[in-house]
């Protein structure tokens, strides 16, 4: 069964709330003592503290309107949702992503944003418009961004100071990477110049859209285009070389936990990782990162998260005055004050960067002038699911990629016409 029909299943077992002029009253939705209390979906445990600090920001200033956090670990966070909207217990208000927003959008289960954002003057242009356009489809917004992620490249100051070999900066090129992972690779160490993990976000989309190549354009696949070819045979080649671990390596280990532990000295990765690099003493002493190194242009991926509404909600006025203040500058100055990710509100990032000075964190915001949006479609996992399939083989040294491309350009292009049946 396609996804689309799967989700479409769930939501016909129970009827969709009203729209937009749907109260918080007598339906049930308010709380004895005359409170109406809202649903939060999320899956980050990190994020929750920050998250409860908004929350009571919030009811400070919304006296009548609680609040509950609803923690699901991301493993299990989209399958629960999928059961709690069919059984109607979805939450109110809770977290998206770009791999789903279509989906859900396109099957009538998020509450369309755009009136009351020009109705309240939700400051959306605030926000990257590359991210902002993310959560629109066919015309109307349906999420509003809360954070944002770029990819820079990540290095160990102290692996490349016993190589010899200069700190990567704005001027590197993808041959100044390559020449660099061959000098920084020593076997006898069990050291690698770079991880070339078989992984979208941080490594082989960041290179396509470096090469001048593309993943979706127009309903249609990009990746038998020779610009997207370029871009994959990046990083294959770094593995065909011995420059980087084998993908065996990084099936059980994932490329960041190599790099943290000193066995690679570079490592393509999130901005929202720094953290994790901050809590490695190792890292936090001889860690570095800059902006993507140019191919055929500049480029990295901007992903985020957007709270979104659910159709279903009988709650959604107040869970509008939510979803509206934590757009708003206030609850990104929160966010931004807990380092653990970019806050999108444009000039509330100082505090994120300030958080951890010993990385130069501006790097990641810098990139955003050529941030090109995760690609989507309203059935994205069904094409991304054949992405790891087919380019598994090149991707482990195999050889193969122009084939592979080619195929799982056909494949996707199969799927993308399936959604429109």
């Amino acid at each position: 069964m396609r996804r689309r029909t799967l989700l479409a299943g769930a939501l016909a077992a129970a009827p969709l709330a009203a729209g937009c002029s749907s109260g918080d009253g007598a339906s049930g939705t308010a709380s004895a003592r005359g409170r109406t209390t809202l649903s939060y979906g999320i899956w980050d445990v990190a994020q929750a503290p920050g998250m409860q600090q908004i929350i009571k920001a919030f009811e400070r200033e919304n006296p009548g309107i609680s609040v509950e956090i609803q923690l699901t670990p991301w493993t299990s966070y989209w399958t629960t949702l999928r059961t709690s909207m069919r059984g109607g217990t979805a939450p109110d208000v809770f977290w998206m992503n770009a791999v789903n927003i279509q989906l859900y959008a396109a099957n009538g289960a998020l509450e369309p944003l755009s009136a009351h954002i020009a109705r309240d003057r939700t400051p959306v242009g605030k926000h990257p418009d590359a991210l902002v356009d993310i959560y629109a489809y066919e015309g109307k917004q349906y999420g509003l961004p809360k954070d944002f992620d770029t990819v820079g490249l990540w290095y160990n100051k102290a692996l490349f100071d016993k190589a010899g070999v200069k700190y990567p900066d704005s001027s590197w090129t993808w041959d100044d990477v390559r020449d660099a992972a061959r000098e920084l690779t020593n076997p006898k160490k069990r050291v690698y110049g770079i991880a070339a993990e078989m992984d979208r976000q941080t490594k082989f989309y960041p290179t396509v859209f470096g090469a001048g190549g593309y993943v979706l354009r127009d309903g249609r696949s990009g990746f038998a285009d020779a610009r997207a070819v370029e871009g994959l045979r990046f990083w294959t080649d770094l593995v065909d070389r011995g420059w980087s671990p084998p993908q065996s390596a990084m099936s059980e280990v994932r490329a960041r936990n190599l790099f943290l532990s000193e066995q690679v000295a570079m490592n393509y990765d999130l901005s929202a990782m720094a953290s994790f690099m901050y809590a490695s003493p190792a890292i936090k002493d001889h860690g570095g990162v800059t902006v993507l190194p140019k191919g055929r242009e500049r480029a990295t991926v901007i992903h985020g998260l957007a709270n979104v509404i659910s159709a279903k909600s009988r709650k959604k006025q107040a869970a509008w005055k939510f979803v509206d203040f934590m757009a708003r500058r206030a609850a990104a100055e929160i966010q931004a004050k807990g380092g653990i990710t970019i806050s999108s509100y444009e000039g509330t990032q100082d505090a994120w960067l300030k958080s951890m000075p010993e990385f130069d964190l501006r790097n990641f915001i810098d990139m955003l002038d050529y941030a090109v949006p995760y690609p989507s479609s309203r059935n994205t996992a069904v094409w991304e699911d054949q992405e790891y399939l087919l380019l598994g083989a090149p991707f482990s040294g195999k050889g193969g990629i122009e084939q592979a491309a080619r195929t799982l350009a056909r494949q996707m292009d199969r799927a993308l016409d399936e959604e429109d049946k």
